[in-house]
């Protein structure tokens, strides 16, 4: 397989809160891979590294073959055509319906006509599951599973070949949250993504994620198959895959 990010040896700090301590880790491409860890593990810091809007403290990001740390601006506006980011709390623009958020990029990025720009936009919007009546909708008028939606047809605007998702599913019920896996499942093996997904819900890493790196005491203490990460003996992976609300000691009838 391609590796299309490789992160090494990232240390991270804000002021004497050292967050990563020599994080590394690697993506490979068309694969669904999660970044998982408990609260203040820094999984969300690692994501906004990866996608330029943060700088570690040292180590190397490689992104698509570009090295972060010494980009040129065309290469970094190269690369932010390349991916789209749905954020933890959808980021939608409130004073712009659906339509206009989702075309932001396309009007920025391209000089495409109106018409065009138009027709891609309610394409996007029917590929994520809204219904066609929601372009006109403003982002106060949405349930969260349509803000979530919404956004993800935003980030998928400029036909990415990276989506990065921070905690797609946070406060979906669990119907909605597995809706959402399976479209993102669907839409992976359909336009031929790469998904690398902040995520707590141990449900994704069962069902959707193929590898997944766990953080916790600043480094990356397991990456792998999930088959491969139960193995790990570490206390954190324990708690989290055998604790008590874990599926691996239900399914034992422990």
């Amino acid at each position: 397989m391609k590796e299309v990010i490789r992160v090494s040896d990232v240390v991270t700090r804000f002021g004497s809160n050292l967050v990563h301590d020599r994080v590394s880790l690697s993506v490979e491409e068309g694969e669904i891979y999660g970044l998982m860890g408990g609260s203040g593990s820094g999984k969300s810091t690692l994501l906004r590294e990866i996608i330029m809007l943060m700088r570690p403290e040292s180590g190397s990001i490689v992104v698509l073959g570009k090295e972060l740390s010494n980009i040129t601006y065309a290469d970094a506006a190269w690369l932010r055509q390349q991916w789209g980011v749905l954020f933890q709390s959808g980021a939608l623009y409130s004073s712009l319906t659906v339509a206009q958020n989702v075309g932001m990029k396309l009007r920025e990025y391209t000089d495409l006509p109106d018409s065009v720009i138009e027709e891609i936009v309610h394409m996007k919007i029917r590929m994520v599951g809204l219904p066609e009546h929601a372009a006109e909708l403003y982002p106060a008028e949405l349930s969260g599973g349509m803000v979530k939606r919404a956004s993800l047809a935003r980030a998928l605007a400029m036909d990415p070949r990276l989506l990065f998702l921070d905690e797609p599913t946070s406060g979906l019920d669990p119907i909605g949250a597995e809706a959402f896996d399976q479209l993102i499942l669907k839409l992976r093996n359909m336009l031929g993504l790469t998904v690398i997904m902040v995520t707590h819900d141990l449900d994704s890493i069962w069902t959707i994620v193929d590898r997944f790196a766990v953080l916790g005491e600043r480094k990356v203490i397991a990456e792998g198959r999930l088959d491969e990460v139960i193995e790990t003996p570490h206390p954190i992976i324990r708690k989290f895959f055998w604790g008590a609300r874990g599926r691996l000691r239900s399914a034992h009838g422990q």
